[in-house]
């Protein structure tokens, strides 16, 4: 998975800006975005219908990620839903496919039917979404669950809570992590410390938030709906901050001091 991609959440609920949205996923992946990342739950899968429209003609240089919903999660649910979102993506398989978040069906019910998407072709990895330290460590104890790929969960400079032990525990195990609303929804681009800093360095506080987490080995997925801001964050990959400007986000931003739970949007 490449370190930067593109988010969807939002996407898809208004036909006014679906032109819009299709753009700026268009002029993502000519800028080398080839992540993009969905769900069935986003706009009530008119996401991914967007997504299926930006991809037309470039799927095979695309690396697309889905998610389920935990109430469709079931050995047949899984199934069903999986089937529904490569309709509407029009694709034949999903790179990724992730459990949006923990419901009341067993986990192991869930990574069966995974297991047997996977088997089948119709999903080549899976993974989870908002998945906690004790999730993790219990997905891992079951029979396939080293099988899991990515853990995606909020993850930004003003929620750091993750790298108290769960960012460790994925790291031994090979499970990446992918970073959602890392701009806190836009509420960190307005924080006058990061502003300051981006502008000493002669960049955005979009492109701090980026790259800091792209220095840390996570995958990003901002949501860009408009061209001007895919611009922005694809020059966070080659933003390279100094130890001294990550230093000067820790005083800003300090790490966890103690375990705290996972928190969620």
């Amino acid at each position: 998975m490449p370190a930067l991609g593109l988010g969807t959440w939002h996407m898809g609920e208004s036909a006014s800006r679906r032109r819009h949205e299709v753009a700026a996923l268009r002029a993502g992946l000519a800028r080398g975005f080839t992540l993009i990342d969905t769900a069935e739950m986003y706009g009530d899968g008119g996401a991914e219908e967007v997504v299926a429209e930006a991809l037309d003609g470039a799927r095979d240089r695309c690396f697309v990620v889905s998610k389920v919903l935990p109430q469709h999660a079931s050995a047949r649910g899984v199934v069903a839903a999986c089937e529904r979102s490569l309709a509407r993506l029009r694709i034949d398989r999903l790179d990724l496919y992730l459990l949006h978040w923990r419901g009341h069906i067993p986990l192991a019910e869930t990574i069966g039917a995974f297991e047997g998407l996977r088997r089948e072709g119709r999903i080549l990895r899976w993974g989870v979404s908002n998945f906690d330290t004790g999730d993790v460590e219990e997905l891992l104890a079951l029979p396939d669950g080293r099988h899991c790929a990515a853990n995606q969960v909020l993850y930004h400079l003003g929620e750091r809570g993750i790298e108290w032990a769960l960012a460790d525990l994925c790291g031994r195990h090979g499970i990446a992590i992918i970073a959602y609303s890392p701009f806190d929804e836009g509420r960190l681009l307005a924080h006058r410390a990061l502003a300051s800093i981006a502008a000493r360095i002669h960049a955005t506080p979009a492109q701090v938030a980026l790259a800091w987490l792209i220095a840390r080995n996570v995958i990003a997925i901002p949501k860009a709906a408009k061209v001007r801001h895919v611009d922005e964050n694809a020059a966070a990959a080659a933003l390279q901050l100094s130890d001294a400007t990550l230093a000067e986000i820790d005083d800003a931003f300090p790490p966890p001091s103690h375990a705290t739970p996972l928190a969620v949007i």
